[in-house]
């Protein structure tokens, strides 16, 4: 930690919302934060409390939302949390598509079009079939997101399809073609695509292995770096217990800043495994381009 190169908040573009806390439906294997049904680590976020950032991330200039958890369509507020984050700017919501009902998806699509702001939904499925996705995520987690997806596309949404890589490298340009062979076969006839690394923090350290004592960033490696790549100079997450500095640390106690953005208005330690795999792979938790193109 003493070592460890620090980066300031440069701009608060994107403001997080850990809305469903550590709840989630499924127990996948390589959750970076051990989300589960029974993980109540960090709590709910309520509409009043969601309100009360998001007026308070106008004076910071944020220009996006994201909703995570957990699973967020298990928060009974998260369509009317959606609803007000569009009246304040772009915003994308991390799902797992599971739990999704028609009318909550119709609902949506009637708040996006009542604005100028768009609604992203990003899809978790790691793999074009049963046998890739369903020993990670879950028996039978396959075909019941691939029902959300279709929901999603059926209503006019272009999901981006979001894959943590459990398969070899080399493989990837492989793996994307079944996948877009498959959504295709569900109605997904131009889908969105993205490769995520795998976070050896949370349940992927016990799946796997966890980070290398040299896997860590040091200030060597980042002289004449972009440091706007890192989540943490761009960013910062709502959460229950506090501001927290990234979506991916919660479970260290040091990612909470404080109470408020102010709080969090300083600079953070990028002494963690986890900070060394943004840095290889960039701001992984945010979009990719908004037009819809082919991986």
């Amino acid at each position: 930690m003493e070592n460890a190169p620090w980066i300031a908040l440069e701009s608060l573009d994107t403001l997080w919302f850990q809305v469903a806390g550590t709840r989630c439906n499924l127990e996948c294997a390589h959750c970076f934060i051990s989300c589960s049904p029974h993980n109540d680590s960090y709590g709910f976020l309520s509409l009043d409390v969601v309100r009360e950032r998001l007026n308070e991330s106008i004076r910071w200039g944020v220009r996006d939302y994201y909703f995570t958890g957990g699973e967020p369509f298990l928060n009974r507020d998260m369509v009317p949390i959606l609803e007000l984050a569009l009246q304040y700017g772009p915003a994308t919501v991390l799902t797992n598509a599971t739990v999704l009902k028609s009318d909550w998806v119709a609902r949506l699509r009637r708040a996006e079009e009542a604005t100028q702001y768009c609604l992203e939904f990003r899809v978790s499925i790691d793999g074009p079939s049963p046998e890739t996705n369903d020993p990670v995520r879950g028996e039978g987690t396959f075909v019941r997101a691939m029902k959300g997806v279709e929901l999603l596309v059926d209503h006019g949404f272009l999901p981006i399809i979001t894959m943590t890589r459990v398969w070899e490298e080399e493989n990837d340009q492989e793996v994307l073609g079944q996948f877009r062979d498959v959504l295709r076969e569900h109605g997904y006839t131009r889908p969105r695509l993205k490769v995520l690394p795998r976070l050896k923090i949370g349940a992927e350290s016990c799946r796997t292995e966890g980070y290398g004592q040299f896997e860590r960033v040091t200030s060597e490696l980042l002289d004449g770096f972009d440091t706007g790549q890192l989540v943490c100079s761009h960013s910062r997450v709502i959460t229950d217990r506090g501001v927290a500095v990234c979506p991916i640390l919660l479970d260290e106690p040091s990612a909470i800043m404080g109470d408020s953005l102010d709080d969090a208005n300083r600079a953070f330690p990028l002494a963690h495994g986890a900070c060394y795999t943004c840095y290889q792979y960039g701001a992984i938790c945010t979009n990719p381009s908004s037009k819809p193109v082919e991986a």
